[in-house]
């Protein structure tokens, strides 16, 4: 299984998809790959447009994209892929869609049993977990079950932020992590910081980008990762 899961599409001031496209390109390989692009977090920007914009960044880099919403059988698109990317936006629609078009298994077996590579950003980040318990986005639409595809085995909390900005009274984002670790007392959470992204291949897991991940689970005191440490206890 070869998982390429990225916190965040683009950095302040650069294109869209800009900082990880180099390893998006190492993560694909030299030679040439037409990936089925999945666009269902796209709520405000429609499939066509969605697809627009990831396609131009890919080409730049030696691949290209198709996105599913071009195929009258999503499930075999997904059988036939040479590659999935999973786009960021609402992982509540995305979810809800992978749903109703009963992808969950298509997409397990294609990855897990066929090596199909995966990419996702964001919510296709998200989509990976067991869970979309610790995404950030409100519930906008139900997702008909909150269980994911469950590639990985821990939590991963994309954009993560260590503090409110001034003058807000509301919770933190590791005060929502706190309350799912009390529900969820056997789960590991990764909260991974814009411009970093996990490799998660031969059964081993590496954080990518010079911020640190931090990392949570209930009655530990959470703590912070380097690029340099060990993740591979998120997988067991």
């Amino acid at each position: 299984m070869r998982l390429l899961l990225i916190s965040n599409s683009t950095n302040p001031g650069e294109e869209y998809l800009d900082y990880p496209k180099h390893n998006i390109k190492e993560f694909l390989g030299e030679k040439p790959v037409k990936a089925l692009f999945i666009p269902y977090a796209g709520v405000t920007v429609s499939f066509d447009d969605y697809e627009a914009k990831v396609k131009e960044r890919f080409n730049e880099v030696g691949h290209d994209i198709i996105s599913i919403h071009h195929f009258e059988n999503p499930i075999q698109a997904v059988e036939e892929a040479e590659a999935i990317v999973v786009g960021g936006g609402s992982t509540w629609n995305l979810l809800h869609l992978i749903h109703k078009y009963n992808l969950t298994e298509p997409i397990r077996n294609k990855v897990i049993n066929e090596k199909a590579p995966y990419i996702g950003w964001s919510a296709g980040s998200n989509l990976t977990c067991p869970t979309i318990k610790t995404t950030n986005d409100m519930p906008i639409i139900d997702p008909m079950g909150f269980d994911a595809l469950n590639l990985i085995p821990f939590q991963i909390n994309p954009h993560y932020l260590d503090k409110n900005p001034e003058g807000h009274g509301g919770e933190t984002r590791e005060d929502r992590i706190n309350e799912f670790m009390v529900l969820n007392p056997d789960v590991y959470i990764a909260g991974l910081r814009e411009a970093t992204m996990f490799l998660v291949e031969d059964n081993n897991i590496k954080l990518i980008g010079d911020r640190q991940c931090r990392i949570f689970k209930n009655a530990i005191e959470a703590y912070e990762l380097s690029a340099n440490d060990d993740f591979n206890f998120l997988l067991k």
